[in-house]
């Protein structure tokens, strides 16, 4: 199993705080698209993440595939729309909290 970090791009810096309705309909759909993953164990966390360059979305996955992610993220509609593009990354050590 490896643990992969994703990390989407959105359109423009201060899209988290900005978004039309247009772009908050489709940030549902997005959210939607990566639930199934986390009610099947293989996303550990998914959601917005603010920092001095703006704002981004953060999933981490534990994966036997990492082509599969891929093709996953890249069905993602905001990836579909054009407007959002990924990174991903390898997480090479971790802990995660039990209790």
């Amino acid at each position: 199993m490896t643990t992969l970090v994703l990390r989407l791009i959105p359109p423009r810096p201060d899209f988290a705080m900005t978004m039309s309705d247009d772009e908050r309909d489709l940030m549902g759909r997005h959210a939607d698209h990566w639930r199934s993953r986390i009610e099947a164990g293989q996303v550990v966390v998914f959601g917005p993440v603010v920092d001095e360059t703006g704002s981004w979305g953060l999933c981490v996955a534990d994966v036997d595939d990492e082509a599969k992610l891929r093709a996953f993220a890249a069905e993602d509609p905001t990836v579909r729309s054009g407007q959002f593009h990924f990174e991903i990354g390898t997480l090479l050590t971790g802990y995660v909290r039990t209790g």
